[in-house]
C-alpha cells in the first residue's frame, strides 16, 4: 500500500509541476482597449495586437516607437531592435512583451504576412471594437 501511496504522489506530483509549467509560459492576448481597462497583467509578458497609427512611428538609432490601435482605444509602444521588413504604419501586428505604465515594451514584433491575411485575434478585436461604435 505504501508503494501504491507513493506512486499516486509521484504522479500528482509531476502533474502539477507540468501544469504549472504550462500555465507559466502561456501568453495571453491583449487589446490596447483591454490594457486602458486594466484588464492584462502587470508585470507578465503577454501578446498586444491592433493597427499601426499613422504618423506615430518615432525611430531612433535601433529604438522603434509607435503607436498601436484597435480603432478604439490607443497604446504607446516601445521595441528596442530590427523590425519586420512588412512593418509599417496602418498594418496589423502582434507584439510580445510587457507593461511599464502606460508604455508596452516589446521583446518582438510580427507584422502580417500579405495584404490579405491579418492575425484572427487582431482581426476579431478589431471587429468587436467596430461593432461598439
Amino acid at each position: 500500500m505504501v508503494l501504491v501511496a507513493l506512486l499516486v504522489l509521484g504522479v500528482s506530483l509531476t502533474g502539477y509541476f507540468g501544469i504549472k509549467a504550462f500555465n507559466d509560459n502561456l501568453l495571453y492576448f491583449f487589446t490596447p482597449t483591454d490594457i486602458t481597462e486594466s484588464k492584462a497583467p502587470i508585470g507578465k509578458s503577454f501578446r498586444l495586437g491592433g493597427l499601426v497609427v499613422t504618423g506615430s512611428v518615432i525611430r531612433e538609432n535601433m529604438n522603434v516607437t509607435f503607436s498601436l490601435s484597435d480603432n478604439n482605444k490607443t497604446i504607446k509602444v516601445s521595441y528596442e531592435g530590427i523590425l519586420p521588413d512588412l512593418f509599417r504604419e496602418g498594418q496589423g501586428i502582434v507584439a510580445t512583451g510587457s507593461l511599464d505604465g502606460d508604455l508596452f515594451l516589446a521583446t518582438t514584433v510580427l507584422a502580417k504576412h500579405d495584404e490579405n491575411y491579418m492575425p484572427p485575434e487582431v482581426a476579431e478585436a478589431l471587429l468587436n471594437s467596430s461593432a461598439g461604435e
